[in-house]
């Protein structure tokens, strides 16, 4: 199915069609090459799109993940379980499998999370209501997520001056989102007020998503950007040519220590050596205060074929192994700001991590 390029300026790429009850996610595996939509109809279906990198992006896996909730109770009431006395149990063993999809992103399980406490607070007593509660929370967290991107948006722009070359490393955009995005929502807003920016998006081997989804996105919007090469971000740097370094997180700690797409760390301590800001743009649901420091977080290990091959080509000699870290951890002294819907958080994290909670009057689970 083709798209329009409207995808990537508003939400879009993930829609859940309540006349067939089937969630359908933009095939981000594809692109920019096609435009394809990818149908999940039950709960492996979205743990697949989830594992498999159909969808990425920890606002976008999180938004997945809650659609996902009612695929699986969708799930149950077609297999008649509704009528069966241990629906609950089943229930909850499909909930379990959602959330087991991805190790390091936090608004997986926090979704999976948060609609499970508004299931069993609410204790509906059937199925078809249950259904039909998760349905309208699934939709209101979509909203919710593109209304707190914007708000981020607005926030960094004031950290983006005039001119400047803001270098991005992954995609944390419209597709990494419900909609607008959280670094490149930054980029947006300050594009939006003629700052006059420009943007460098590393290619992010292995799976390429600033060269194929960045660069894809920024065009779309008319946003200036060039391509590089990860190992040219030194070179970048030292020629004067990165004046902001603005990423995306899939978790922050409760000291700020943030966990992005693997080579975030290097590019972080590259900055500090050239002088050149980092910033994390990331709502309040990718913190995880559970987690006290980077050391806690759970770094993915992805399948090596993802390293080996290219369009389907080996590029490794065979029986040679391979690293595959999905993510790194920067720590928190690298990090200029953290940039939120409550504002731009500043050092010593674990204190305005913990007042903008209180501002908003919430609690990570």
């Amino acid at each position: 199915m083709r798209t329009s390029p409207q995808i990537c300026k508003e939400s879009g790429h993930i829609y859940f069609s309540h006349d067939d009850g089937v969630l359908r996610l933009l095939d981000q595996r594809l692109l920019p090459g096609r435009e394809e939509y990818f149908s999940c109809a039950d709960t492996q279906d979205a743990v697949y799109a989830l594992k498999e990198m159909v969808v990425r992006g920890a606002p976008a896996i999180g938004v997945t993940a809650a659609w996902g909730c009612v695929l699986a109770a969708s799930e149950l009431l077609r297999r008649g379980a509704d009528a069966a006395v241990d629906w609950e149990n089943e229930l909850e063993k499909l909930l379990e499998i959602l959330a087991d999809a991805r190790p390091t992103a936090v608004n997986l399980v926090w979704s999976v999370k948060h609609m499970r406490g508004l299931w069993l607070s609410r204790v509906p007593d059937s199925l078809p209501r249950l259904l039909a509660v998760w349905k309208a929370e699934a939709a209101r967290l979509q909203a919710e997520d593109i209304a707190v991107n914007k708000r981020m948006g607005a926030y960094g722009a004031e950290c983006i001056d005039r001119g400047d070359t803001v270098m991005t490393h992954c995609n944390a955009g419209v597709l990494a989102t419900a909609g607008y995005g959280t670094a490149l929502g930054v980029i947006y807003a300050a594009h939006d007020q003629k700052k006059n920016i420009r943007v460098i998006a590393n290619e992010t081997r292995p799976f390429l998503q600033g060269a194929r989804l960045t660069a894809y996105e920024l065009k779309a919007r008319g946003v200036p950007v060039t391509v590089a090469c990860d190992n040219a971000c030194a070179l970048l740097m030292k020629r004067g040519m990165v004046q902001k370094v603005i990423v995306g997180a899939d978790r922050i700690a409760a000291n700020g220590d943030t966990a992005n797409k693997i080579g975030t760390y290097g590019v972080a301590l590259l900055a500090k050596a050239h002088k050149v800001p980092v910033y994390v743009a990331a709502p309040l649901s990718t913190i995880d205060r559970a987690c006290p420091d980077g050391d806690a977080i759970p770094i993915e290990t992805r399948p090596t074929h993802e390293v080996t091959h290219m369009g389907g080509s080996p590029v490794v000699p065979e029986d040679v192994p391979v690293y595959n870290f999905a993510f790194d951890v920067t720590p928190a002294e690298l990090i200029a700001g953290i940039i939120t819907e409550q504002g731009v958080l500043a050092p010593p994290y674990g204190r305005s991590i913990a007042e903008a909670f209180a501002r908003a009057g919430a609690d990570n689970p």
